[in-house]
């Protein structure tokens, strides 16, 4: 089935989060008691929300988007190219840049939508991000009354699991045993908070989404068994 995938119909993302506010004592007192619940199942007993909290991103009613990456493949011929650019800054108008792209060039029956573990966190962190910010839902991202095979996601994790439920691989270690060789990230997710909030880099965090994208295709590449993407084929656009 992957081979016979045009990869042109396919649009790679990748998103990066963090809290809705930089400390939890900024927070008001109901949103403080409502992820003192929420959280309660997640954290062990020893560990307080307040500190807990540095992990806020994750969860789409505690946090928001902060870059939203993409990447498409351009074949002129023989000749192929990844394009990857980025969505950054207020998270509406992240929202709508990226709503706009899949109006325009990724909204027929064709197109898809691909990330790593994106089934369980960019699809739906995205759309309820859309829909707490009062934006209509792109139908990529509409998903009632949808067949299972009529949802236009794939998930380069889920592909990797071959059915096996309970099997979770991170990007950086599916892109080791598969000989993919590793981006010079100067960060991981765990450090997106502070970069943001802290060093106010936002610049940082688009490389290192950027980074994920390019090798989440990098991964889908062979996972077709295709020859991966040399640095020359990539373009920052």
């Amino acid at each position: 089935m992957l081979y016979k995938l045009n990869l042109e119909h396919i649009l790679f993302l990748d998103i990066e989060t963090v809290p809705q506010k930089q400390h939890f004592s900024d927070l008001d007192e109901t949103s403080q008691t409502l992820w003192e619940q929420k959280s309660q199942y997640q954290r062990k007993d020893e560990i307080t929300a307040e500190d807990f909290y540095e992990r806020a991103g994750i969860w789409a009613e505690f946090g928001k988007i902060v870059c939203i990456s993409v990447g498409y493949f351009n074949m002129k011929g023989d000749q192929r190219n990844f394009r990857v650019t980025s969505f950054y800054g207020d998270e509406v108008v992240i929202l709508k840049q990226f709503k706009q792209l899949l109006k325009d060039h990724f909204s027929q029956t064709k197109h898809l939508l691909c990330a790593h573990n994106g089934k369980e966190f960019d699809f739906p962190y995205i759309a309820r991000r859309m829909v707490i910010n009062g934006l209509n839902l792109p139908y990529k991202l509409d998903l009632f009354g949808k067949k299972p095979w009529e949802v236009p996601h794939l998930d380069t994790m889920e592909l990797w699991k071959f059915g096996d439920f309970k099997h979770y691989t991170s990007l950086k270690l599916l892109a080791h045993v598969l000989g993919i060789p590793s981006p010079k990230e100067d960060m991981d997710g765990s450090m997106v908070k502070d970069v943001f909030y802290e060093e106010n880099d936002l610049d940082r965090i688009i490389t290192y989404c950027e980074l994920d994208v390019v090798t989440t295709a990098q991964v889908f590449l062979r996972m077709r068994n295709e020859e991966l993407l040399s640095d020359e084929e990539i373009k920052k656009v």
